[in-house]
């Protein structure tokens, strides 16, 4: 039974006078009890189709064809009163962002009674109702949890309790937007295992808008594609990610490293989607302008979806599109700015610089402890303390790119603001360059914090909105004491050289934050710490939340940076992936020990300790047959320290 259908829609706004399309002949169908993957970059159209399902149509854009059939009826013909009446009941939506989609001043409970009542269930029964759901999603302690507030909770925690809401009044669709983003790749099966269950216990149909095709083939019974509003490819799953015909499609997939793989060039998509108003002056195929292997027939008018295979649906010329059984051969679709023959002649492992493991290393972490102490009681005369993390020891050499892995709450961070000196260790020595920090004079202090330098995860609270470009990257000339390394070189001269490094046109220096896209507001972020010519970068989740390609970019810079300038890498992170792709030597933290540590490649090849065979089995594998997620993996975190 079809749940959902959307025929031959469009959604129109006028540019300097003109219609133009944002999303251009959607047609697309979920049925009840299955799963709906619509994979695409960002502005690809993927929430505003959720967006339109729901009827909050942005202002000044219209629907000007087609039609949304929900259990047969058409919304576009309902009253807003009536489509509204649908949302919460037979329509429900998880949210990308649980902590700020839960109100941080109401507790759980106080939220999730807040949602029934605008549902019309009797105060008497919604307190039942509520540890019941909570219970449902296997929750902890559910009576406990109604009384927590969500800074109190975990952000799997936090994404459970959306999908008890959304599951409460048992809806026919649920439109999961990202719902794992920015989870751990633990919590991120958990959760999605979660979702199954509710999912196939109520016979719910879902949409599921991520950005991770691999995820999507094997979370989804079917996938579409979205490129620029309009749709690529659409198909069974498993056919989208063995067998991508559209060269957009094979771009996601092989821009996506693979933990369980050998080391390889990560191809980059080059270019952007367009916006609305490169959309006004396009008349052909919207990704013409980002694929080489377009012709002309390819600009001169828009193409229909056509059947490609049975079941199969591709919008795309004959002569561009990518033969089946591809992947890893078609080299020529998209852009590859490192040299290939680099990989002939050292073998498969030539990514990750090694460093030198002779020379003295650039930071050393001898038994150190960090303990935060909490007061409790009334009078605060209890203490409680919790170890962030315990007795780690770990070097870094010159050269080398190091990847820390674990669940959230683990100590990675805490590792990592350690050694920039954005927290004090409780015992243990932390040496940067053979000095230890706590003992050296201020001169040495302000030395070593030169030489270690921090790339932040969100470039969008990182950057300062009020400040160009140009401000930003030599923001390392404003303090008091300029770096020896800049003395001799003009702020405009330094600005000019980052610029270079991370790839960025000359005529952003003037730019500010607001007009650069993510890829390039986070490239600005490693140009700021690379200012000071810093021996170690610390990268904190730098790559979490971002398309696989703009994630291929960012990957591939930092590895010809680490070549051109001889940097060691710190990377923080809970895709293991990406440490397979980036670092020669991981190390796997749990609850603020180290657990395990070598090479990336041997460690992830043959795990020695458990904690370390539960994250890599909760990668999605590449291949779609293999069952995924693990069902078999414990619900609660192992972790419990913050970071």
């Amino acid at each position: 039974m079809t749940m959902l259908s959307i025929s031959d829609l469009s959604l129109t706004t006028q540019v300097d006078g003109k219609p133009v399309d944002l999303l251009r002949d959607i047609t697309l169908s979920v049925e009840r009890g299955k799963v709906l993957g619509l994979v695409g970059e960002s502005g690809a159209g993927k929430s505003m189709i959720g967006r339109l399902i729901a009827g909050h149509t942005p202002p000044g854009f219209e629907v000007t064809k087609g039609r949304i059939e929900f259990d047969g009826q058409n919304l576009l013909s309902l009253a807003a009163r009536e489509w509204r009446g649908l949302l919460g009941r037979r329509i429900a939506f998880i949210p990308q962002e649980p902590l700020t989609a839960l109100n941080p001043v109401l507790t759980i409970g106080q939220t999730f009674d807040e949602h029934l009542m605008l549902l019309g269930i009797p105060a008497t029964r919604r307190k039942d109702l509520i540890v019941a759901q909570l219970s449902a999603v296997k929750l902890p302690h559910p009576e406990q949890m109604v009384r927590r507030y969500p800074h109190q909770l975990s952000g799997g925690q936090c994404q459970r309790v959306l999908i008890a809401m959304a599951f409460v009044a048992n809806p026919s669709l649920i439109i999961a937007d990202e719902p794992t983003t920015a989870l751990d790749v633990v919590s991120q099966a958990h959760i999605l295992s979660l979702l199954a269950e509710q999912q196939r216990q109520h016979e719910t149909a879902v949409i599921l808008i991520t950005h991770d095709l691999r995820l999507a083939a094997h979370v989804c019974d079917d996938i579409c594609v979205l490129y620029a509003g309009e749709q690529v490819e659409y198909g069974p799953a498993a056919d989208v990610l063995r067998e991508p015909r559209h060269p957009y499609t094979w771009a996601l997939h092989d821009a996506t490293p693979d933990v369980h793989d050998v080391q390889r060039v990560l191809p980059m998509l080059g270019g952007q989607m367009p916006g609305l108003a490169a959309l006004a002056t396009l008349g052909g195929c919207r990704f013409a302008a980002r694929c080489t292997t377009r012709n002309a027939t390819c600009e001169s008018g828009a193409r229909a979806l056509r059947e490609s295979a049975p079941g199969h649906w591709v919008r795309c010329a004959h002569t561009c599109e990518v033969a089946p059984h591809a992947i890893g051969t078609v080299e020529h679709s998209v852009e590859h700015p490192i040299d290939h023959s680099a990989r002939a002649a050292t073998g498969p492992g030539w990514l990750a610089p090694h460093g030198d493991p002779t020379a003295a290393p650039l930071v050393e972490l001898r038994d150190v402890t960090l303990r935060y102490t909490a007061r409790r009681g009334l009078l605060g005369q209890r203490q409680s303390h919790t170890d962030a993390v315990s007795h780690v020891s770990l070097k870094v050499q010159p050269g080398e790119f190091v990847g820390i892995v674990g669940e959230s709450g683990s100590g990675k961070t805490s590792v990592a603001r350690l050694i920039v000196g954005a927290e004090n260790i409780t015992s243990g020595e932390l040496l940067i360059e053979g000095q230890d920090r706590a003992k050296a004079a201020a001169t040495v202090q302000r030395l070593t914090r030169e030489h270690v330098q921090m790339i932040f995860q969100d470039p969008h609270s990182a950057l300062n909105p009020r400040r160009s470009v140009f401000r930003l990257l030599t923001q390392a000339y404003e303090v008091d004491h300029i770096p020896g390394a800049l003395q001799r070189l003009p702020r405009q001269e330094r600005a000019s050289q980052l610029l270079q490094d991370v790839g960025l046109a000359s005529d952003a220096l003037e730019r500010f934050p607001s007009q650069l896209s993510g890829g390039q507001k986070q490239r600005v972020n490693i140009g700021r710490a690379l200012c000071v010519m810093p021996r170690l970068v610390v990268a904190d989740e730098i790559v979490s939340g971002l398309d696989v390609s703009i994630q291929a970019q960012i990957l591939n810079l930092l590895l010809e940076l680490g070549r051109a300038h001889g940097i060691a890498l710190l990377l923080i992170s809970h895709d293991l992936s990406v440490v397979r792709y980036l670092c020669s030597r991981v190390i796997v933290m749990q609850s603020g020990k180290i657990v395990e540590e070598g090479k990336t490649g041997e460690v992830f090849a043959n795990p020695q300790h458990a904690y370390t065979r539960l994250l890599l089995a909760s990668v999605p594998p590449a291949d779609p047959t293999i069952a995924w997620p693990p069902l078999s993996a414990p619900l609660e975190p192992t972790a419990t320290s913050p970071t």
